[in-house]
């Protein structure tokens, strides 16, 4: 099967490929993908790290307006470019005749269904709108030439424009024109400086941001000049068409100094013919990511008041369309309820939430309290809701990687699986069991997580553990498939994961436990759940690993300076010192997450810093982070290095090349960081 998509995608680009290549090249990749099937006859019926080369995924299912087919994004791993590759695919509604379609991403149909609008590289280079007739004929069109790469791209009610997304420069207002001397024949000068001058200034995984602003536009869907809606210097975001095609609402927040404002942002509308933008919500807090009713008369978004806690679960809510009678309808859905969709009659909306390790779909009627729709212990993301109540989305659970499913409304409890990704390797390959656990912390606290066990677990062994600490720190461990954890335990290890206080989905007192105390007892929740592994017995207590990235990475540094129960630690990519951390970060908002600036009182950056307890790291502490992280700088992990080999502990540091603030890009590195860290924790065990 490996074989067969990787021929059908290189023989569909030809002459696109950016290398060619020869036909012993061809033979040698072939036995490459065979690999795990034919020459390591010894590993098979486990999930080695050769399988992410040819590993997928399934993103953004969407329902053709008769209801009769589903076009999704396949991703998968181009092991030849070290990247993932995204082609749209198309089936019926019952799954049959599943086929590839185009190559592209972020696919929309028409209101007619009769063309779907797409994203891809056009041909002056960059991203670009593209145009599909769904006939038989399938001629594809370029619809955009524009200089920036256009993103958020929805069809117009009537089907005849497209709105989309872009970044538009700022007029340059001649503040910075300075006039060099004349450049010599053939001098060779330094390239001239990045000035900034905002806030925020970069991102991780973009770099510094371009200077501008993103603006919402509107193209004529068979090509032509786009009209820009929007100016200022204000983002625009999160927008929807009217029913009625006269407006678009959209999240902004159009003031003086909307930079400063934290957890700021209010919900506008814009008339496409004038340009005029009204604002519709106005209070404290931010409002975000509207939706209209299908009558035009409600529009549910999300949002919460402002507040100055760390951590805040969202709420949804309803207003009339002209941004009178703003009401909450439901409270405490874990993080963020998303994909908001309006049932047919728009009587309430359809979201899904993620609470307690799962994710589900619940209903929030425009009068009454909001009640599940499905239940159970899987990461159920519903992307599109038919006219006759057909949901499809992905479906994910502890053995089973992304499926594209679907299920009638009135009866949630039928999922059908449409399309199973990664089936040809789950039928190679034995899984660990998972097993859910609870237990206590200090100050009562009840702590969900999860032991994964290795294939053909013996309780009478005696085996190594990890470990694993998620990010964030708002953040939530889930009951879908891990690779990673799979991974390890293929190798022999038992994997502890869970969600210690501060974790989302729990509610917001949860959540908002670790406010001006982080880390802190936290710490004692990761403490107790290996407390509660070893218990049952089957753990070699003389072989405790650790490891986490990002929030992760923090308390992993945190617990080797607090406690020398483990055998090897791996941090990547943590904070390490909070007083230069939060000026380097590609964000402003961890200025706020301690009770005072670090100019006003430095204390608590100091005290809550890993670094001030590398005096007592006797435990062997990798770390490894992205040359290109700007979320938790290289910096970062340069001190905790210096600091931790003058005091002579082993330790290494692994600077990923081509890595951002995840480890896991490009797709050779998340195998990299697999790698490197067992073999850390194989140096280090214990006989």
């Amino acid at each position: 099967m490996r074989i067969f998509l990787w021929y059908q995608h290189y023989k569909k680009k030809g002459k696109n490929m950016k290398k060619t290549y020869n036909p012993i090249q061809l033979f040698f990749f072939v036995l490459f993908l065979l690999g795990p099937s034919v020459s390591a006859q010894q590993e098979i019926g486990r999930l080695t790290v050769d399988r992410y080369l040819s590993w997928e995924d399934i993103q953004n299912p969407q329902l053709s307006n008769d209801g009769k087919e589903i076009i999704y994004t396949r991703r998968w791993v181009d092991a030849i470019n070290d990247n993932w590759e995204n082609s749209l695919w198309i089936m019926n509604v019952d799954g049959k005749k599943n086929r590839f379609l185009v190559d592209g991403s972020s696919p929309k149909w028409s209101p007619d269904g009769t063309k779907i609008a797409f994203l891809a590289p056009g041909k002056q280079g960059g991203t670009q709108i593209f145009v599909r007739w769904m006939d038989a004929e399938g001629a594809v069109s370029q619809v955009s030439r524009v200089t920036d790469s256009p993103s958020n791209i929805t069809w117009s009610p009537d089907g005849n424009s497209i709105a989309f997304q872009m970044v538009v420069p700022p007029v340059d207002d001649g503040l910075w024109n300075i006039n060099m001397p004349p450049k010599p024949n053939e001098a060779d000068w330094t390239a001239k400086p990045t000035i900034i001058e905002r806030l925020n200034y970069r991102r991780d995984r973009v770099g510094y941001h371009p200077k501008g602003y993103r603006h919402i536009f509107v193209i004529p869907a068979d090509g032509g000049t786009p009209h820009r809606l929007t100016h200022g210097n204000w983002h625009s975001d999160s927008f929807k068409w009217m029913p009625d095609g006269k407006t678009i609402v959209f999240q902004s927040l159009r003031i003086e100094d909307a930079e400063y404002q934290w957890r700021e942002s209010e919900i506008y509308s814009v008339d496409v013919k004038s340009g005029n933008i009204r604002q519709l919500s106005n209070r404290k807090g931010p409002d975000r990511g509207p939706v209209p009713s299908p009558d035009g008369r409600y529009i549910a978004y999300t949002g919460h008041d402002w507040s100055n806690d760390t951590y805040i679960e969202e709420g949804l809510y309803f207003m009339k369309a002209d941004g009178s009678k703003p009401e909450r309808i439901a409270e405490e859905m874990g993080r963020r309820p998303g994909n908001l969709t309006w049932s047919e009659d728009g009587s309430g909306v359809y979201y899904t939430a993620a609470m307690n390790g799962t994710s589900n779909l619940y209903f929030a009627p425009l009068s009454g309290k909001p009640r599940p729709v499905t239940k159970g212990k899987h990461i159920l993301r519903i992307t599109d809701i038919g006219k006759r109540g057909l949901a499809v989305g992905t479906l994910s659970s502890y053995q089973v990687p992304k499926n594209l499913v679907s299920f009638k409304i009135r009866k949630p409890s039928q999922i059908q699986t449409l399309y199973a990704s990664n089936k040809t390797h789950l039928s190679e390959v034995k899984l660990g069991e998972v097993e859910e656990i609870w237990y206590k912390s200090v100050d009562d606290f009840n702590i969900q997580g999860w032991i994964v066990k290795p294939p053909d677990f013996t309780p009478s062994k005696k085996y190594p553990l990890i470990l694993r600490i998620h990010g964030g720190p708002h953040a939530m461990y889930n009951v879908g498939f891990d690779f990673k954890n799979q991974n390890h335990v293929a190798n022999g290890y038992v994997v502890l994961y869970t969600n210690p206080r501060g974790s989302s989905g729990y509610g917001s007192a949860f959540g908002n436990a670790i406010k001006n105390a982080y880390p802190d007892k936290d710490f004692d929740d990761l403490m107790a759940g290996v407390d509660e592994v070893l218990s049952r017995g089957y753990i070699d207590d003389k072989n405790l690993f650790v490891y986490g990235g990002s929030g992760g990475g923090v308390l992993t540094a945190w617990i080797v300076g607090h406690t020398d129960r483990f055998t090897a630690a791996v941090s990547k990519a943590p904070v390490i010192n909070w007083m230069s951390f939060v000026g380097t970060t590609d964000g402003s908002s961890w200025y706020y997450n301690f009770e005072n600036l670090p100019w006003e009182d430095p204390s608590e950056h100091l005290r809550r810093s890993p670094l001030m307890y590398v005096g007592n790291v006797t435990t062997p502490t990798m770390l490894m982070t992205g040359e290109k992280d700007l979320r938790t700088p290289m910096e970062q992990t340069e001190q905790y290095y210096k600091a931790l080999k003058l005091r002579k502990v082993p330790t290494a540091m692994i600077r990923l090349t081509d890595g951002w603030h995840s480890r896991s890009w490009p797709p050779t590195n998340f195998i990299r960081v697999q790698l490197y860290l067992r073999n850390w924790f194989e140096r280090f065990s214990v006989e």
